[in-house]
């Protein structure tokens, strides 16, 4: 029979000891709980805070979970369940707004596009399922950016290229950005990616109300917004559509 690595379960326990009880804990607390030396368990933390799976404040010097275990538990929820659920809507949203419509997914330090509805008329479309966009320009990038703590901290980590004079790179300005987002509950993308294009896109959370993916329209400036702004009754159906979709995923009314 395989022998269990001791350090593994040291590690183990040692998160679900962080994700019981106090919010924070400091090392002594930590050491004494699991029956550990102070240095046992300061290497083991160490190590789980460098791959993200542990926090520590800077004030106090406790400890807490970190973003990265944010980002295990959202790919719990298969991502073709995401998918599965956002069909019908998704199929909705594109006959109402007559535009293309996406479906994101963080994946590294990008939108992972896993579902795409062609815009409803006959014009030639490419299929972009599995095609990847940017987090700091897009407006499905945004969405994650602005809800998701993992994504958050990958854009900023991440070189915030300019694709237009439009696309916002500044730290400052694209934090004052998602604070926008967060504020309205959308992201808007009008010339900040490509030329002549504009996105809008909603956040779908799951039943822990944690953010998965994103769901927005994406089409022609002049047809997706009006006198330079985005158009109400599209803003207002991508919205219905997130909405919708973080319903059937099991996250209750928003």
């Amino acid at each position: 029979m395989a022998r269990n690595i001791q350090s593994l379960e040291r590690a183990a326990a040692m998160l679900r000891l962080l994700a019981g009880g106090e919010r924070r804990l400091g090392l002594s607390d930590i050491a004494s709980s699991l029956g550990l030396a102070k240095g046992t368990a300061h290497g083991i933390l160490r190590t789980l805070q460098q791959e993200g799976f542990v926090e520590q404040d800077t004030a106090s010097g406790r400890y807490q979970l970190g973003a990265e275990l944010l980002r295990l538990g959202t790919t719990y929820l298969d991502v073709h369940e995401l998918r599965a659920r956002a069909l019908v809507w998704t199929d909705d949203l594109a006959r109402s707004s007559g535009e293309s419509v996406y479906l994101g997914v963080l994946h590294q330090q990008g939108v992972l596009i896993v579902h795409h509805v062609f815009r409803p008329d006959d014009s030639r479309q490419v299929l972009e399922v599995g095609a990847m966009q940017p987090l700091h320009s897009t407006a499905l990038g945004k969405v994650l950016s602005a809800y998701d703590p993992v994504a958050h901290s990958e854009v900023l980590e991440a070189e915030r290229k300019p694709f237009t004079p439009r696309t916002i790179s500044e730290l400052e300005q694209f934090e004052h950005v998602l604070d926008i987002t967060r504020a309205r509950g959308y992201a808007a993308d009008v010339e900040e990616t490509w030329t002549g294009v504009a996105s809008v896109a909603a956040p779908i959370h799951d039943r822990r109300r944690m953010p998965v993916g994103a769901v927005g329209i994406t089409g022609a400036v002049e047809r997706v917004c009006q006198d330079g702004e985005l158009r109400p009754e599209l803003i207002a159906a991508v919205r219905d559509c997130a909405r919708a979709v973080s319903r059937d995923l099991g996250a209750g009314r928003f």
